[in-house]
């Protein structure tokens, strides 16, 4: 990626948000946290991140519900659920909600950077082949408006 990758925490522990944001923009990411959901909400929809990274225990929502709203919100970040609670059912409706992954607290630094590598190479491949897509669709419409008619199906080349 071009851009700095930008890597929202959210998390009311402050030393895991000291943690974590140290880790990553030693990493080289581009970091901002909160310590509640209202707070991640509001900075999601003022400022574009790549990937979260959201404690499943918050002082004012549940991860879960904060996951919710900003799969609803900006679904195409990726979106990493963090606990020290773990349990089978807080997993499941982690992945049920949108999570893209999963981890427990405390974590081991070197997988989560593994993790959060992998993830946004995952969104970066989507995105190439989103625009590649467009594009695609672009040269069609240009195609038929030159030709004066709407090109058939059968007659489009979707290579």
């Amino acid at each position: 990626m071009s851009d700095p990758v930008r890597i929202l925490i959210v998390d009311d522990d402050e030393n895991i948000l000291k943690t974590f944001s140290t880790a990553l923009r030693d990493a080289g990411y581009t970091v901002d946290t909160t310590e509640n959901g209202r707070e991640a909400i509001e900075k999601a929809k003022t400022n574009f991140y790549n990937l979260a990274l959201i404690d499943i225990r918050l002082p004012d929502m549940e991860g879960t519900q904060l996951l919710t709203t900003l799969v609803e919100t900006t679904p195409k970040m990726v979106k990493i659920i963090i606990t020290g609670y773990p349990t089978l059912q807080n997993a499941v409706e982690a992945v049920n909600k949108g999570a893209d992954g999963y981890v427990i607290k405390p974590a081991n630094m070197a997988d989560l950077l593994t993790k959060i590598k992998q993830q946004l190479e995952k969104q970066e491949k989507a995105r190439r082949y989103d625009e590649e897509k467009i594009k695609d669709f672009i040269e069609t419409r240009l195609k038929e408006s030159r030709s004066g008619e709407k090109a058939s199906p059968s007659k489009r080349n979707d290579s």
